[in-house]
Order: C-alpha cells, then structure tokens, then sequence
C-alpha cells in the first residue's frame, strides 16, 4: 500500500468512528480534520467531496459489519447455531456498542431521501444479511435439520428488521432488554422449524 494510499485508509478509518456515533450530517469535515491530524487540502487530495469520504466510510463500516458477523457463526455447525450466533452478535456487540450500532441503520436513516448513491449501497448491505440468513434457513431445509414448509426468504425478511428495529429501541431507552426479549422469541420460532 503506497503513503498516499495509507493515508486514504487512515482517514476513512477516523472517520468511520465518528460518523457512526454522530450521524452524517452530525460530523463535519473539520470534525474528521481533528481525528487525522490532517489539513483539509489533505483530507480533499483523497476525496473529492464529503459524499465520496461519506460512501467510503459506508463501504469500509459495511465490510466490517459482514467480516464481523461471518466470524461469529463461522465456528456452527448446525444451521441453528449459525442462526443462535447470528441473534447472539446482535445482543453482544451491535445494541449498546460503544462505536454506534449498526451502520446500515444508521447511515440508512440520514440517506434514504437525499442520497441516492448511498442509499443504495445501504439497500445492497441490508439484502446481503436478509439473505444470508436465508440461505442459513435453506441449508438447515436442506440437510433435514428443518422442515420444508419453512420460509426462508420470509424469515431473513424478518430477523434483520425486528433486529435492526430492535436495536434502535435498545439505544434509546439505553437497555438490552427488549433485544433479549425479541431473541428469545426468535430462538424459540427457529426451534419451531425442526423437524
């Protein structure tokens, strides 16, 4: 990786940070200035304008969010752990993390009426974990460890939004324990898929 390049990481790294806990219109270039130690013409020889800066923050966050969650249930065997894994990583690390939550939420918010470009990054982010909790409900179809009947697409639908709702009640009342409350339930409706 050349300086320059280092460099672009570095800022989009700092930014991340802050634009995850204060939102985009919450954060100002000046903001993300402080965080690098940089000079503006620093921060705008990398990106041409704060939405170029904002999209790669996404990206990096959005990378982030996907690595972190294949982590947590590469080690399942079964497609129920995966799915337990999957709930378990909601409660632990996303409801009251200290670095903001859930960047498709939060990013989501701000971007869904002025954003175009970014809001369909979002909606791609948003689709790959609705199907990968599909595809974990199918392969659970699939080896027989549930039943056919099941609705996989149905279900990735609906884990991701009572999650990401879930996690936006969690941060304002500042307590898990609606998400313990709406896991629970979760584990309990994947238990009904058994066979």
């Amino acid at each position: 990786m050349s300086k320059g390049d280092d460099t672009r990481q570095r800022i989009i790294e700092k930014a991340a940070a802050l634009y995850n806990i204060k939102g985009i219109a919450g954060t100002s270039v000046n903001d993300v200035m402080q965080a690098t130690q940089l000079a503006k013409g620093g921060i705008y020889r990398r990106f041409e304008s704060k939405e170029e800066l904002t999209l790669a923050v996404f990206q990096y966050l959005a990378t982030r969010l996907s690595n972190a969650i294949s982590n947590a249930i590469k080690t399942q065997v079964t497609a129920t752990g995966r799915l337990h894994a999957l709930l378990d990583f909601y409660t632990d690390r996303l409801t009251l993390s200290q670095t903001g939550g859930c960047p498709l939420m939060n990013f989501g918010v701000e971007a869904d009426d002025t954003d175009t470009s970014l809001s369909k990054q979002i909606g791609e982010g948003i689709k790959a974990i609705q199907q990968q909790i599909s595809s974990i409900v199918q392969e659970g179809i699939k080896t027989g460890e549930f039943q056919k009947a099941v609705n996989a697409d149905l279900f990735g639908i609906k884990m991701f939004n009572l999650l990401e709702g879930t996690i936006l009640a969690c941060r304002v009342m500042k307590s898990k324990a609606q998400m313990k409350s709406v896991t629970h339930l979760l584990k309990e409706e994947i238990a009904s898929f058994k066979r």
